[in-house]
C-alpha cells in the first residue's frame, strides 16, 4: 500500500472508530477504562487528529468486537450492495467523506427503516462540535434533555460535550443523515455574496 493510501485508511479509521464505539455503547471514558488508551487520544483519533498506531487499533478492534477489515474498509460488501457503506451492527452504516488529518470531518449515515419508534436515544458525549443535515427521514435526536425530530432539509449544530443520540423516527422509512464534525471550538463560517454596488469583506 501507498504512503498516502495508507495515511488515507489510518484517518479514515477515526469516524469508523467513533461510530463503532457509539454502537458498542461506550463513552470516552468508558473506553480509557476498558483499553488503558487516554480519553485525550482515542478523541483525537476519532477526529483525525492523531494516527491510530497498530496496538490501538487492535485494542479498540477487541474491545468493540469489530474487525480490523471494518475498520479498514476494506470488508468485502455483500453481492447486492454496490455503495461502499461500511457497517457497524444491525442499525448503522457510516460512509466516510473526507481522508485528511485535523481539521473538519465528514460523514454519512444511514439508519435503516424501523416498524415503530424506538425507546429514546441512547446518548453520548465526547470533546468536538457537530453540524448535522437531514438528506431523507426523519431523525430523532436527543441532545441534553431536548428531543428534536428534524426532517429533510433540517439543520441543526451542537457541542458534542453535551449529551446527545439519534434514532430513526419515521417508521417504515430509512433515514440518511450528513455530519460535519471538527475540533472543540471549531465553528462553520458562512459567507454569502456581497450586496450589489458593495465590495466584499
Amino acid at each position: 500500500m501507498a504512503g498516502e493510501d495508507l495515511d488515507g485508511t489510518l484517518v479514515a479509521m477515526g469516524p469508523r472508530l467513533r461510530a463503532a464505539r457509539e454502537q458498542h455503547g461506550a463513552t470516552l471514558a468508558g473506553t480509557s477504562r476498558a483499553t488503558g488508551i487516554s480519553p485525550s487520544t482515542l478523541s483525537r483519533i476519532e477526529t483525525g487528529r492523531r494516527k491510530p498506531t497498530l496496538e490501538v487499533v487492535l485494542r479498540l478492534a477487541k474491545e468493540y468486537g469489530i474487525s480490523l477489515d471494518e475498520l479498514a474498509g476494506t470488508a468485502p460488501a455483500p453481492a447486492r450492495r454496490t455503495t461502499p457503506l461500511h457497517s457497524f451492527g444491525d442499525d448503522k452504516a457510516v460512509l466516510p467523506l473526507t481522508r485528511y488529518v485535523g481539521g473538519l470531518h465528514a460523514h454519512k449515515h444511514v439508519l435503516p427503516a424501523v416498524e415503530e419508534l424506538p425507546a429514546r436515544p441512547r446518548q453520548v458525549s465526547h470533546e468536538g462540535y457537530e453540524w448535522l443535515c437531514v438528506l431523507y427521514g426523519r431523525l430523532w435526536l436527543a441532545l441534553g434533555e431536548q428531543d428534536l425530530v428534524l426532517a429533510a432539509g433540517d439543520v441543526t449544530e451542537f457541542d458534542t460535550r453535551i449529551l446527545h443520540g439519534v434514532a430513526n423516527a419515521g417508521p417504515g422509512e430509512p433515514v440518511e443523515y450528513l455530519i460535519l464534525f471538527g475540533p472543540q471550538g471549531e465553528r462553520l463560517r458562512p459567507r454569502t455574496l456581497p450586496a450589489p454596488g458593495r465590495g466584499a469583506r
